[in-house]
Formats: structure tokens, sequence, C-alpha cells
């Protein structure tokens, strides 16, 4: 039983450290104050996130091969392209909005649009669960849009939301990538698809350059790729095997706690009373959606715990997230972050 017990607390630490890693990006891209634009600084972070996780993961040349099969093209695609496109949406929110916010919206709406993801392109039955996330969720982006105190930009916002819905979309596709290709290894489905982002973004990287000769961006750059994403992503898959998906679903609403906390009190943020509560709300309906489901069997009697209709871990582009049931060996890929890891 202490064994148990030993063994739950480490894998707390560890989605916690991994959580509280994923909340510094925002804080970090507003402290370095770097010149490098958002989009340019998204594809630094992916590429050298990609290029490590990939290192870390090439010595299985069997992995590659298997998402080399034509079934798992397009899953990887999709994967790749939301991975590219929550980047370059965080970053940018990030700018508009302040630490803080960007990252609570992000996070508040990625149970709404991953759940309408699954429901659209898998067929995947939503519940009450989900209903109650969806429902706190749009009630605290609605108050982020209150005026009160320094009225939010509606386009930080807006892309905050897109960040969110590019995390439902890399979710399910990662888990229909697994569904298909069992034989599947997920952490380099991860770093394929942060090294084919970053190739989309490109263009930004070469055109805006100004910003790579400052220690600032520098040191962002090392901090997001390998701090935010690598790190954040070996800290998270070790505590997915010492813990239930529903812990770590709970434990990862340390993120955006991490990020308003750092953006309040470290960068002197303010956040009116209408986005505090909206922000509230938002981490409410991450907890529900977080919360073990029960549902009766189709055979007389039986009763079935799920960690929901849906599965809505966080975070981070990039980095692992576990799927509505995690057997020993079964995980997800999300985009961050992170993430996952990511990435989220």
């Amino acid at each position: 039983m202490n064994v148990q017990k030993n063994g739950t607390a480490a894998g707390a630490g560890l989605v916690l450290g991994a959580a509280v890693l994923w909340g510094t990006v925002g804080p970090a891209q507003v402290m370095a104050g770097s010149p490098l634009g958002t989009v340019a600084l998204g594809g630094w972070r992916m590429l050298v996130g990609g290029v490590v996780l990939g290192a870390l993961t090439a010595r299985d040349r069997d992995r590659l091969r298997v998402l080399a099969a034509r079934s798992a093209w397009v899953p990887l695609l999709v994967c790749a392209l939301s991975t590219c496109l929550y980047q370059a949406a965080f970053l940018y929110s990030v700018s508009l909005t302040g630490a803080a916010l960007a990252t609570v919206v992000a996070l508040g709406t990625a149970p709404v649009t991953t759940g309408v993801c699954a429901w659209w392109f898998t067929g995947e039955r939503v519940g009450a669960s989900w209903l109650v996330s969806t429902g706190a969720a749009t009630a605290g982006c609605a108050l982020l849009l209150v005026p009160g105190g320094r009225p939010a930009d509606a386009l930080g916002l807006l892309l905050g939301v897109a960040a969110g819905a590019c995390y439902g979309l890399y979710t399910v596709f990662a888990k229909r990538l697994v569904a298909d290709n069992p034989a599947v290894h997920l952490p380099t489905v991860s770093a394929v698809s942060l090294t084919a982002g970053a190739a989309m973004l490109l263009p930004w990287m070469v055109t805006d350059t100004a910003g790579l000769s400052d220690t600032r961006t520098l040191g962002l750059v090392a901090w997001l790729g390998l701090a935010t994403t690598v790190a954040a992503y070996w800290l998270f898959s070790a505590g997915l095997t010492r813990m239930s998906a529903t812990a770590v679903g709970t434990l990862s609403l340390a993120e955006p706690l991490a990020a308003a906390l750092l953006g309040v009190l470290v960068l002197g943020e303010r956040l009116s009373a209408t986005a505090v509560a909206g922000c509230l709300l938002m981490l409410i309906g991450l907890t529900a959606v977080s919360l073990p489901g029960v549902r009766r069997s189709s055979r007389k009697g039986a009763v079935v715990v799920t960690v929901g209709e849906v599965s809505s871990p966080r975070p981070h582009m990039g980095a692992l997230v576990a799927s509505d049931v995690v057997g020993d060996d079964e995980v997800s890929c999300s985009p961050s972050g992170t993430g996952a890891g990511h990435a989220r």
C-alpha cells in the first residue's frame, strides 16, 4: 500500500512539474521581450523540440517505417498542421492579451473543440461531463469579453480559441492514428509533428531573422524548445505510468494556474473581476471534463467507469496526453506547448 501511495505521489509530482513548465510559455515570452516575431518564434520552438525528441526516439527505425504506411499519412499531416497553427495562434495571442488570458482561453476552449472534433470526425458520443465543460468554458469566454478594467483584445481571444481548436484536432487525429496503426510509437509521432510543423513555418523563420542575434531571443528559444517541450514531455509521460488518466487530467490544470500566477505576480498583469470569473469558469469546465463518469454497460447490472465521454487532458502541443481509457501502454499525443507536449 505504501509503495502504491509513493508511486502515486511521485507521478503527481512529475505531472505537476510538466504542467508548471507548460505554464511558463506565455510569461517567458513576455519577460524576454524578444524582437523575434511570434510566428517565427513558434517555428524555432518546434524545430528545437522536434529535433531533440527525434534524436531521443530515433534508435528504433521500425517506428519511422510504421509512419510511412499510407493509412498514417492523413492523420500525421493533420497533426503536423495542428501543431504548426497552434504555436502561431497561441504565441500571437499571448502578445495581444497577455500570458494569463491567452493560456486560460486556449486551455478553456480545448475540451469543447476536442468534443466537437471527436463527434464530427469519429462519431464519438459526448456525455454529461463534456456538456458541463462546454457550458462553463463558453460562459468563461463570454465573461472575458465583458469590459472591465483593461478590456481584453478581441483578436487575441479569438486566436486563443483557434489554438484550442488546433488542440482538439491534434488529439482526435492522434487517437485515430493509433487506432489505425497499433504499432505507432507516439513519442515518435510527436517528434515528427513538431519537425514538420516547423518546416511549415520556415518562410517566417528565414525572413524574420533580426532577433536571432539577440541573447534574449536565444535564451527564449532554448527555454521553449528544451524546457517547455522536451523536458515537460518526459516528465508528463513518466507521470502517466504512475497515475490514472483522471488524476493526470486534473493535475494538468496547474498549467493555466501557473501561467495566471506568473502573469499577475511576476509580470504585473491585472485581471478584471469579470476576467477572473471567466478564468474560474473555464477551470471548472476543465475539472468537469477530467472527472470520471459512470455509465452502464449493455450487460445487465454491469457498470463501467470511464474518464468522461471525451478525453481532454492538456496540454501542450507535442506532449503526451492520456486517452479516454488508458492501458499500461496506451497514450495519445497532444500539441504546446505543448503539446502537449502539448503542444500544449
